[in-house]
């Protein structure tokens, strides 16, 4: 039965359908039920909005744990905060420190060799790249990589719940109130 409200949830139709069962729901149940709202998201379906700002409420206390809804047979939610970088750039860091450490998977990069975009003619004349045009490496080399931020997510919070089939379906959902 819990399934069933969660596709509700998730399909678009909100908890409008069954009122009456949500209330009824355990608050892990009732956060995975609103976190899973689409269209609208939880912020616009009124029955939500106590569960999750009791959620974002929570989450600012020491020794906070996320409340589990386990007849849904959902994983625990997740958190990217980027997007995926667009194609032909890889994943990068603004920040690298010492010892391997490195910042928050913060920039998109783009990876030029110079030398061989030339097509075989001499490159020797080539071959200096400007430093400022260099995000990581030498600035004599063909390879040049610049960076750019990497894209945000509006919805940086996401729940996998399994569908009828056992499929998992990623919902995203943010805690901005």
């Amino acid at each position: 039965m819990l399934f069933a409200f969660l596709a509700l949830a998730g399909s678009g139709l909100g908890l409008i359908a069954t009122p009456a069962k949500s209330d009824e729901a355990s608050w892990g149940c009732q956060i995975l039920l609103c976190a899973a709202s689409q269209n609208p998201s939880w912020h616009g379906v009124g029955y939500c909005v106590p569960p999750m700002t009791r959620l974002i409420s929570a989450m600012k206390k020491p020794g906070f744990s996320w409340p589990v809804c386990h007849e849904a047979n959902a994983d625990k939610p997740g958190h990217e905060a980027f997007d995926e970088c667009p194609a032909g750039t890889t994943i990068g860091y603004s920040v690298q420190g010492e010892n391997g450490w490195q910042g928050e998977p913060d920039q998109c990069i783009k990876t030029v060799n110079l030398c061989q975009s030339l097509g075989g003619r001499d490159t020797s004349t080539w071959r200096r790249g400007s430093s400022s045009d260099a995000f990581y490496g030498d600035s004599n080399s063909c390879i040049q990589q610049s960076g750019t931020p990497r894209p945000r997510r509006a919805d940086p919070y996401f729940v996998d719940i399994p569908n009828d089939q056992g499929v998992k379906q990623r919902f995203w959902f943010n805690l901005n109130y």
